[in-house]
């Protein structure tokens, strides 16, 4: 299972922007922008256990 989100991690660095190189603010993102960050970070946090 762990390693089914360590390529989706990488997929995610490949395919998916890069919010912190875009100094993104996020009290002013968009909905979509919040959910993409979200995907991110769940996807990461979980190849990371």
């Amino acid at each position: 299972m762990k390693l089914i989100f360590k390529n989706l991690a990488r997929l995610n660095s490949i395919m998916l922007p890069s919010f912190t190189k875009q100094r993104l603010d996020l009290n002013k993102a968009t909905k979509l922008q919040l959910a993409i960050l979200g995907w991110r970070t769940f996807i990461t946090l979980r190849a990371l256990d």
